[in-house]
């Protein structure tokens, strides 16, 4: 059977139309009322379809693959008729006024903590608290339980959410009392779930000011020297010098602590019942007086591994976990920038924690000033526990790149050579970079920075197969990999872009590469680290993939709580990581709900099945034309998500194939294989429950939305 370039190929016996995909899922499971039985396996001519017009679309939407599955331009006609489609005025700038995960908007009255800890008379605001206090009060409009097993009292023997919990009923005793399992909770005594939590001690040191960093100060200033680009602290309006923050702080009285002297603070476990910190014991060293030698330093042995890449929103703490029990060897955090961490942001910070079970973890950085960035490495150093810092020098998102960030540090060597050397004098702990082909599309610059990073000092770096230009509309260059990982030596290097499959995993080691980074491809299906691992392809079932959102959802009731607020907080990351495992298409198809996958911000708005430019005007002039085909195709690029390799004709899956409609073998699979936003709502309450009332998930950019 004859299949489209860029279609993964459906066995026929599991071919459907628009109309009978969406009508069986609404039969919920009832008979399909076509030819041939989803079940047969039977490839006779009767049961056969073919790819007809239900899987025509647009021209704009064609995508061309080359044989060697390197994905092309799109055809004349299409460039055409992209041209003459009517001009639409493109949504721009974000949606600054969309809702946040506030707990009024889901509870109309909120308990006060003094109360969910059984102390209501010891509230610490007394009279003035606007909050009840009263339980049998909140009880009386508490919103109903989701279940009847509570993970934390499970796992743990205590629920620190108390009568808020969602999930109460199992853990609440006569006259709501917080009942505990005392065994159980000896076994966590003194145990840490959850590393690298900001304290209050030093987040209030850190707005204040007060942290004065005399590593950072001292390499900044030996910059400021002749013969040195000077790169001192500057204001960002003014571009004028400023003092180190140390002589500031001694110059308005205030008291200075230093990132050395300060003490160690205990280290929060927001998940953990645990009350008692723990006492560290060792023994004393020299090392906050005698400076590491470069050969002293820990040394990084990733050779081999399979590395998680650090993704931004869907790479959270419960998704690591659930990657590390498929065998990922390597985690990294979400992206941070260092501004954020340095004023003591706690949704910043959040993104540094680091799971017991992450044996081999790092953070990754973003920055454009060596001052900002130093003084990040050397707090980090000292705050937090890691096995290696990351810098990001492969973000493509504006918001970073016109700030010098991300990708345009490949076009300021000084300002990078500076932040390298800087962050590698006041880290203990090895650095390594992220970094793309280069920034324009037929320019690489990776192959001309790798020698230089080595003689900087880098411990590791991986290079994406594409320029930010670029994105997703062709494939990972990794014949440019190759090149680079010979130039690279003895310096390892490891690899990335488009790996779906363990026969995509043997093709890029054998370039030459130290290991292998997977992104895209872990969001697909997270189980592809066991495939590599075991050379096969995993014809995971719809049942098996179910117990794994499972377990996603109860991870991310201990990572973000029990509660009404926590509970909404993993809904909203399990429905950004289902347009990932499903097959992604923004609409709007629920009456309750705006959701839109964040990953795809960046894209133009579709409906149902058309797409269209976004050009400015509809005489489009060249620049706004190679614009928007531009995303035409990176979207026609995204829209391949998992399919079962049990209904493919063949394997393995591309990365950048997308599904025709088709029948999953059972109707959990085809609900899984469904485009309907909607349809992933329905997932999502079978995990957590119905949905409140008044739930919204806006995107981040106006581009996304809907009216």
């Amino acid at each position: 059977m004859e299949v489209r370039a860029g279609v993964a190929p459906i066995r026929a016996q599991y071919l459907t139309t628009k109309e009978e995909f969406h009508a069986y899922l609404e039969q919920e499971g009832g008979p399909r009322n076509n030819k041939g039985d989803i079940n047969s396996g039977d490839d006779d001519d009767d049961g056969k379809k073919e790819i007809s017009a239900d899987l025509t679309e647009p021209p704009s939407k064609q995508q061309k693959l080359e044989e060697d599955g390197k994905e092309g331009c799109l055809p004349e006609e299409a460039v055409e008729e992209l041209k003459k489609s009517p001009g639409r005025k493109r949504a721009r700038g974000q949606n600054k006024n969309r809702p946040c995960m506030n707990p009024m908007r889901y509870e109309t009255h909120r308990l006060c903590l003094s109360a969910i800890q059984e102390r209501a008379d010891k509230c610490f605001y007394g009279s003035r608290c606007h909050l009840l206090h009263d339980v049998k009060e909140y009880m009386a409009t508490k919103l109903p339980d989701l279940g009847d097993t509570c993970v934390l009292f499970k796992n743990f023997g205590k629920c620190m959410y108390g009568v808020t919990c969602r999930f109460s009923g199992a853990h609440l005793g006569e006259n709501y009392t917080n009942m505990v399992n005392v065994d159980l909770l000896k076994q966590w005594e003194g145990k840490l779930l959850v590393k690298n939590c900001l304290s209050k001690v030093l987040q209030k040191q850190l707005r204040k000011k007060k942290v004065a960093f005399e590593k950072s100060d001292e390499y900044l200033r030996r910059l400021d020297k002749p013969g040195h680009a000077a790169t001192g602290e500057k204001d960002e309006k003014n571009g004028s010098l400023s003092k180190g923050s140390a002589e500031v702080a001694k110059e308005e009285g205030q008291e200075v602590v230093t990132v050395s002297e300060r003490e160690e603070s205990a280290l929060e476990d927001a998940r953990l019942p645990v009350d008692s910190a723990v006492k560290r014991v060792g023994a004393l060293t020299d090392e906050d007086v005698v400076k590491l030698r470069p050969c002293e330093k820990k040394k990084l042995d990733l050779q081999g591994k399979l590395y998680l890449a650090p993704l931004t929103t869907c790479g959270n703490l419960p998704f690591r976990r659930i990657c590390k029990r498929f065998g990922a060897d390597v985690t990294c955090g979400e992206m941070a920038m260092c501004t954020n961490l340095l004023q003591g942001q706690t949704s910043e910070w959040a993104l540094l924690k680091r799971h017991y079970t992450e044996d081999l973890f790092g953070v990754q950085l973003e920055g454009a000033f060596p001052d900002t960035m130093t003084k990040c490495a050397e707090l980090l150093n000292q705050a937090i526990e890691v096995d290696f810092v990351d810098i990001n020098v492969g973000c493509p998102i504006d918001l970073v790149y016109k700030k010098g960030g991300g990708c345009a540090l490949m076009s300021r060597t000084n300002k990078f050579e500076q932040i390298v050397r800087g962050m590698n004098t006041v880290l203990d702990v090895p650095l390594t970079v992220k970094i793309r082909t280069g920034v324009q599309e037929k320019v690489n610059l990776a192959h001309k920075i790798i020698p230089n990073l080595r003689e900087w000092g880098v411990s590791l770096v991986t290079l994406h197969g594409r320029s930010r230009e670029q994105r997703y509309t062709k494939g990972a260059d990794w014949e440019y990999i190759a090149e680079c990982a010979k130039l690279a030596s003895p310096m390892p290097l490891f690899g990335n872009g488009d790996i779906l499959s363990y026969e995509d995993a043997n093709r890029a080691m054998q370039t030459g590469v130290s290991g292998i980074m997977i992104a895209r491809g872990a969001l697909i299906k997270p189980w592809i680290f066991t495939e590599i691992k075991e050379q096969r392809h995993w014809d995971i079932s719809s049942s098996e993939r179910l117990d794994l959102l499972k377990d996603f959802t109860s991870y991310g009731l201990e990572h973000w709580g029990s509660d009404t607020q926590g509970v909404e907080k993993t809904r909203k990351f399990l429905l950004e990581w289902l347009s990932f495992l499903c097959s992604a298409r923004s609409l709007p198809l629920h009456k309750r709900f705006w959701v839109v996958p964040l990953h795809q911000q960046k894209y133009p708005r579709c409906q149902e099945e058309h797409l269209y430019s976004q050009n400015r005007s509809a005489g489009s002039n060249p620049v706004s034309f190679k614009h928007g085909l531009s995303l035409l195709m990176e979207l026609h690029v995204a829209l391949g998500r998992y399919i079962p390799a049990g209904v493919l004709e063949r394997l393995p899956q591309r990365i950048n194939e997308r599904p025709p409609y088709y029948m999953g073998r059972d109707y959990l699979e085809t609900l899984m294989a469904s485009q309907n936003v909607g349809d992933w709502i329905k997932i999502s309450e079978m995990l957590l429950g119905p949905v409140p009332a008044n739930f919204t998930f806006l995107p981040k950019h106006k581009a996304n939305s809907y009216k």
